[in-house]
C-alpha cells in the first residue's frame, strides 16, 4: 500500500502507481509529492545540497513485518520540467522518478553498485513500456 501525501496540484493515478510499485515490492511505503521549494529545503537539511532535486528516498533502517520500508519525496515541478525536457508525458516522468526512488528504498544504489540498479530499472521500464530511465539519462 502507498501512503500518498500529495501537497501539490499534480494529478496522480493511484491505481497505476500501485501497479508499478507492486511489480517492484509488496512492501508499504510513503509517497510525498511537493514543490521545488519544499524539496530544496529537505535536500539541504538531509544532504547538505542547497538546490531542488527530482526525487529523494529515505529508507527505514529497521525492517519489521508490516512496517513501511521508507519514504519517497518527488518534486511535482521537476516532474513537469522533466516531461517537457525529455518529450514524454507527465505521468511517464512521474513513474520514472517513482521507480528510481523505490529501487533506492529496497536497497539498490547506483552510486556504489556494479550496474544492478540500472539493470533493474531497465527491466521495470521495459515491462511498463516507459521511456529512458533516470540513470540512463544521467549517463548519456
Amino acid at each position: 500500500m502507498i501512503d500518498l501525501d500529495n501537497q501539490t496540484d499534480l494529478k496522480i493515478d493511484l491505481e497505476e502507481i500501485e501497479k508499478l510499485s507492486s511489480y517492484i515490492t509488496d512492501n508499504d511505503f510513503e509517497l510525498i509529492i511537493v514543490d521545488n521549494d519544499t524539496i530544496k529545503n529537505i535536500n539541504k537539511e538531509y544532504r547538505n545540497i542547497d538546490k531542488p532535486t527530482d526525487v529523494l528516498s529515505f529508507p527505514l533502517d529497521i525492517s519489521c513485518p508490516g512496517m513501511p520500508i521508507g519514504s519517497i519525496i518527488i518534486s511535482s515541478d521537476k516532474v513537469i520540467e522533466g516531461s517537457k525536457k525529455f518529450g514524454h508525458s507527465i505521468e511517464d516522468e512521474f513513474k520514472l522518478l517513482l521507480i528510481h526512488g523505490l529501487l533506492h528504498l529496497i536497497g539498490y544504489d547506483h552510486e556504489v553498485d556494479n550496474g544492478e540498479m540500472r539493470e533493474k530499472e531497465k527491466e521495470v521500464i521495459e515491462h511498463f513500456n516507459l521511456p529512458k530511465s533516470l540513470i540512463v539519462r544521467v549517463e548519456d
